[in-house]
């Protein structure tokens, strides 16, 4: 079995929700979002300014090591973002993690069933990411799934996810994914 990499398809699909890659048309939604005063709390800063979002994104194209979702609903409207990156071994990190007030229902737990099953066509077997202090309600939904708190800082807690756990998350929650995801690269 080769090793995990990080592939950027041209679609995900799940039952409600569809993950295509960010471009840089996508500048001035993923802006909207991120510098929201009531989404951004426990984001790192980001500037407003569109043109440094469309540089970055530019830059982020050519780029192998990471994959930035714009997620939209079924008719293709976006309704939040979430990326793949800082690959350790058989490990992925995911956050970027954001939805739009008009995301469909079910949102949360649809769009981390996807991120966990694209993950697992690709190779990866764990996951790990962080989770900013106070964030109880995303804190206490990575502990519904199985995350498990490995490490703290000042700012954040660190979790992993194991592939016992992951594969359980994606069981109990089959509801959410019936189908489980189409991939089309």
């Amino acid at each position: 079995m080769s090793a995990p990499r990080y592939v950027k398809p041209k679609a995900v699909r799940g039952n409600k929700l569809v993950f295509r890659d960010a471009t840089v048309d996508d500048a001035e939604f993923i802006l909207s979002l991120r510098t929201d005063a009531s989404k951004n709390r426990y984001l790192s800063a980001t500037s407003s300014d569109v043109q440094q979002q469309r540089d970055w994104l530019a830059r982020y194209a050519a780029d192998d090591n990471q994959i930035y979702f714009i997620i939209c609903a079924l008719d293709g409207r976006p309704v939040g973002t979430v990326r793949l990156y800082d690959q350790q071994g058989d490990s992925f990190c995911w956050g970027s993690w954001i939805k739009s007030d008009d995301a469909p229902g079910g949102f949360g737990i649809e769009s981390a069933l996807i991120i966990y099953a694209y993950a697992l066509q690709l190779g990866f077997q764990r996951a790990h990411f962080q989770v900013s202090k106070g964030n109880d309600g995303v804190i206490s939904f990575h502990q519904r799934f199985g995350a498990v708190e490995t490490a703290e800082n000042d700012v954040e807690f660190h979790y992993e996810m194991s592939n016992a756990a992951i594969h359980g998350a994606l069981a109990q929650y089959r509801k959410f994914l019936p189908d489980g995801i189409q991939v089309e690269f």
